[in-house]
């Protein structure tokens, strides 16, 4: 028994517990980091704090400086580029609208052509139907008058 609970703890630990593993891979990060890359990062990182100090320092007034200067010009400029694009946009609106309400107005146009094209030759048809219709009628009555002997 005690080498079944002995073997079932060595399973358990090989299965969950993964420390030696974690270790070896925090040993290499480290060994990487510490040996290869040495103290390059320390230092961009100071020279990343010293321009930006430089920057803080010296060309916060210039920039502010600039921006008073023409960032009233440039909006004025932006306004009329905007306007102007609002113009267009409206002339495009109505040229689309006319050229839309063209389109649906030959569209009914050319139903209403068809409609009158269809009804002329279904007229014609009833026209064509009644004469031949007659046309029976005539010889069925002369036919009974002959068979009758009835003369007019």
């Amino acid at each position: 028994m005690a080498s079944v609970a002995k073997d079932a703890g060595e399973i358990w630990s090989r299965l969950f517990d993964h420390r030696p593993f974690v270790q070896g891979e925090i040993n290499f990060f480290v060994r990487e980091f510490e040996e290869k890359r040495g103290d390059r990062e320390v230092e961009r990182l100071f020279k990343i704090l010293e321009y930006s100090t430089e920057l803080g320092q010296s060309q916060f007034d210039r920039t502010e400086q600039l921006g008073d200067c023409h960032l009233p010009s440039l909006k004025a400029n932006l306004d009329v580029a905007l306007s102007m694009c609002q113009r267009v946009l409206e002339k495009e609106d109505k040229t689309d609208h006319e050229n839309k309400l063209q389109v649906n107005r030959e569209a009914r146009k050319a139903q209403w052509l068809k409609f009158i094209n269809d009804m002329s030759d279904k007229c014609e048809k009833v026209d064509k139907t009644f004469e031949e219709k007659e046309e029976e009628l005539r010889e069925f009555y002369t036919d009974l008058e002959e068979k009758l002997h009835i003369s007019p």
